[in-house]
């Protein structure tokens, strides 16, 4: 292991060794893809960790608190404390499982339906307008790609998540 003086320069990595360019790509994307939602979520006292909740008890009713943490792969604390605001403020329903009591199954409510669809409409327009400017034929190419982004070993189960395979 090489000793160097803090002060001293790192040695500049080989320009074609660490992509920056898509990395710092990625960041901007990312930040002005939540953005948009963002903005509106503050107006309900609202954050991000809201958004991915009700996003995914939308798109699959009936989802159990613990299909979601696998899901999210946050603790089952920062699920919760999320989970009550979204049900106190009447965006989101638990309803008990019928053959097992001690599941709790989740349900939009027509009010978080029609808050997620608004937070997807929003998304889906950057995304439309970004295909657009590359062209729809390579929305396969680039699901592959972000695909390749997640953990391999979540591949499989990121997969069965989507509504059209890859």
């Amino acid at each position: 292991m090489e000793v160097r003086p803090i002060d001293a320069p790192r040695q500049p990595e080989p320009a074609d060794s660490v992509p920056y360019d898509l990395i710092e790509l990625f960041f901007f994307a990312y930040r002005d893809f939540v953005g948009d939602p963002d903005r509106i979520l503050a107006d309900y006292g609202f954050g991000r960790a809201h958004h991915r909740v009700l996003h995914f008890v939308q798109r699959r009713p009936g989802l159990t608190i613990a299909e979601l943490l696998d899901i999210l792969q946050i603790t089952k604390q920062s699920l919760n404390r999320v989970l009550k605001e979204l049900v106190e403020t009447g965006y989101v329903e638990q309803r008990t499982g019928r053959q097992d009591k001690r599941q709790r199954h989740l349900h939009a409510t027509v009010k978080g339906q029609e808050l997620s669809l608004r937070l997807d409409q929003l998304q889906a327009k950057r995304i439309t307008a970004a295909l657009a400017g590359v062209g729809a034929e390579s929305a396969p190419v680039i699901a592959r790609y972000l695909a390749g982004l997640i953990d391999a070993s979540e591949r499989h189960k990121v997969q069965g998540f989507l509504a059209k395979p890859l």
